[in-house]
Order: structure tokens, then sequence, then C-alpha cells
């Protein structure tokens, strides 16, 4: 992008920096991370190194203790950027015996495009001496220059106080969507974004994937995220995948995992309360880009504009993504699940508060609200009592609209519009 936007996370990395000797910044591969480690290292002169460089990577898989200690000795520049850092495990082990016997804050910085929890070959995992952050693509905050945080707004009283009118129609939304989060995506047409993606997806399954998992099969996997991302925010049945694809469950769960350690894949765990003792332990799995999920599962922004059961699934993958995003910044501390009982009440989005509350979220393609799309957010304010917070409707409707005792229908924009 010929613009450079600030990342709403940045504060929140800068402020870890002065606490913990490490701070890992993980996410998806294109999503940024280089560029925003970059810019953190040239506000405190701190150093970059990028094991994508090979003759670094080899020093580092050769020599760990000796490249850290030519690169982060006493007096060097800090904190010492190493990016993609799971291309050099092998560097692990050397950062933690480092910290050990410095313990001093701010003194590494480590981006991956993997997730390090997940790698095998990941020697160690740093616990009490690293925190993560997880980066997402741009928010439609950060699109906008704003630092979005919706549940704290919810939280803060903004529901009675700031609820406006959306700018947006229905008619938007297919273009926002298709613009995707991805940094290299918001300035190419149409054409060009199919390319870039293809790409992108053909780069991850055939390098980095192989690189992760040995006797991977690229068609195979690929074949999988095609059909994850056309039932984009629906429930995982791996006995439904394992059919559809002919791939044998044993094998799917190892393709499964490794479309997440490589963020291409995210979940909503089940939230089971107990509440009626019969809640289905099924996540819910969607692609964090709405523009990558529209391009694996073959949807036009024509069809959006016509359809609403396509244009629900992906604004219902896209809330979900939009929260995931604001957790690396929000004020309030929050987890994201959803939630379904034997009986077939089933919320989209359940939010629950450090606190115990709960802000529970149904997403609507529809231009019109309808008080049947409150039913399950009553029964759950009925079994949560107090502890319910809210029950919000986004929708497509530019409106807002009080839908009786903490009920609510806010347009979808609200996610960054709100407070």
């Amino acid at each position: 992008m010929s613009t450079f936007l600030r990342r709403n996370a940045e504060p929140w990395i800068t402020e870890l920096l002065t606490y913990f000797p490490v701070v890992i910044l993980q996410g998806g591969r294109q999503v940024g991370k280089s560029t925003l480690a970059g810019e953190i290292a040239i506000q405190n002169d701190g150093h970059v190194i990028t094991m994508d460089n090979d003759n670094a990577r080899a020093s580092a898989a050769t020599d760990p203790a000796g490249f850290l200690s030519l690169h982060a000795s006493t007096g060097a520049r800090e904190p010492l950027v190493i990016d993609e850092i799971q291309r050099a495990p092998e560097l692990i082990l050397a950062i933690k015996e480092s910290v050990d016997a410095d313990r001093r804050p701010g003194r590494f910085l480590l981006t991956g495009s993997a997730d390090l929890h997940r790698i095998e070959r990941t020697p160690d995992s740093l616990a009490g001496r690293a925190v993560s952050v997880t980066l997402g693509g741009f928010s439609q905050g950060e699109l906008q220059g704003i630092r979005e945080d919706f549940i704290h707004a919810v939280t803060d009283g903004a529901l009675e106080s700031h609820a406006s009118a959306s700018s947006l129609s229905r008619a938007d939304y297919p273009g926002v969507l298709a613009r995707g989060s991805f940094p290299e995506l918001q300035q190419l047409p149409d054409r060009m974004r199919a390319v870039w993606l293809d790409a992108y997806v053909s780069s991850l399954v055939n390098r980095d994937m192989a690189e992760l998992m040995r006797l991977t099969d690229p068609a195979r996997v690929t074949s999988v995220l095609r059909l994850l991302a056309a039932n984009q925010a629906g429930e995982l049945v791996k006995a439904r995948v394992s059919k559809q694809t002919g791939i044998p469950e044993s094998t799917l769960t190892g393709y499964l995992t490794l479309l997440r350690t490589l963020y291409l894949t995210d979940e909503l765990p089940p939230w089971t309360p107990n509440l009626a003792r019969r809640e289905i332990g099924r996540p819910k799995v969607f692609l964090p880009d709405s523009a990558l999920a529209m391009h694996l599962s073959a949807v036009t922004k024509a069809q959006l504009s016509t359809h609403d059961e396509y244009l629900g699934a992906l604004l219902e993958g896209f809330v979900a993504a939009e929260l995931r995003r604001q957790q690396s910044w929000s004020q309030s501390d929050f987890q994201l699940f959803a939630y379904r009982n034997s009986n077939n009440r089933e919320v989209d989005c359940l939010v629950e508060l450090n606190d115990g509350r709960v802000v529970a979220i149904e997403v609507k393609a529809s231009s019109t609200v309808r008080s049947s799309y409150f039913r399950h957010l009553e029964f759950l304010r009925e079994e949560l009592g107090e502890r319910f917070l809210a029950g919000i409707v986004l929708s497509t409707a530019p409106d807002p609209a009080r839908f009786g005792d903490r009920m609510w229908a806010l347009p979808v924009s609200s996610l960054w519009e709100l407070g």
C-alpha cells in the first residue's frame, strides 16, 4: 500500500516490551507483521533480522548461540527483531538461554507466520519468558484510521448513548467483504485480487506447509480449505468433511491443525456452561479473511448482492474475524465462542468477559430486522439472568433499534463505529 496505516495493536506491543524480555508477534503470512515489527524497531532504535534470508537462516541453524551472541550481546540495539522465527526454530533454545542470563525487558521481538505453540519442532515454549500477540489483517477501523473497540463500547454503555445510523447499506457490504483484510489487496482490482490470492494459497500449501508437515498432499489440503470456505462459519463435523473430501479422519485432523497453525483458518470453540446440560461441543470454523473465503468458494460480489444465504455466512465469519482482531487491543478482556444446544437453540457468536458477563451476537444478511431474530438471545437472557449483558443482532439494516430488555439491533458497521 502506498499509504502507511497505523496498527491498533502497536501501543499494546510497545507496552509489553517494557515489561517482558520476549514478545512474540504471530499471524498469517502477508498480514503486516514484518512492517509493524520494523516500525517498532525504528521507534526504539532496534535491529531487524529476517529468517527468510538464506544466509541468516543458515547461520542461525548452524550456530544459534553464536548467532545470538553476535546480534544480541551486551550493548546491542534492542529490541532485536527476528522475523519469521518459525523458519529457524533452533534459535528458540538459544533465546531461552540468553534471557535466563539477562532478563531485561524489551530484548527480543519475534515474528512468526505459524503458531509456535502448534509446531512440533519448536524446542521450547519460552513459558515465563515470552508473551504472544496475534496480528490479523487490517481491521475495518484500521483501514479508516479508527481504534475501534466494540465490546468495550458495549460494556461502557455506548448502546444507550452512542448507537447511530450507518452510512452503509446492504449493497455496500459485498464490496467490504471482497476487499478483505490483506494489505496487498486494498488497492487491487477484482481480477488482480484473484491472481494474488491464487499465488498466496499456492505458496502456503506448497512451501510453508511442507516445511511444517512432511508427506503433506497440497491438493488434498487445498480441497479441505475450499470446503471450509464454502461452509464459512459453519460447525466443524469431521466425519462430514472426511466423506466429502475422501480424506481419512486421521489424516484430516492433521490437515485441520496445519491450517490453523498457518492462520488460514480460525475457530470459535463451543461454549458449554451446562445451562441445560445438553450443549453441542463442536467448534465453528471460519477463514479470517473474507476475500480469501469468497475466492476459494467461488462466490462473487454479484452473487452476494442477490443471495442472502451467501452473504449471511460470509458476514458471520467477517464479524468473528473483526472481533478476533479487536482482542489484540481491546480494553476489555474477552473470549469468543459459539453456542448451540440439542434443542437447536443457537447463537452465532458468544462473547464472555473475564468477569463472567456475556454479550450474545446474531448475524443476519437481511436489511429488515424481525423480532424472531431475538428468540435464542432471549433464551440466553432468561437462563443467564444478570450475567447477560446484551443481546445484539447485527444486520445490514442501517438504523439501530431497541427490541426489549437488553436487546438491540445494530448495523454490522457498529463493530468499528460504535462509541
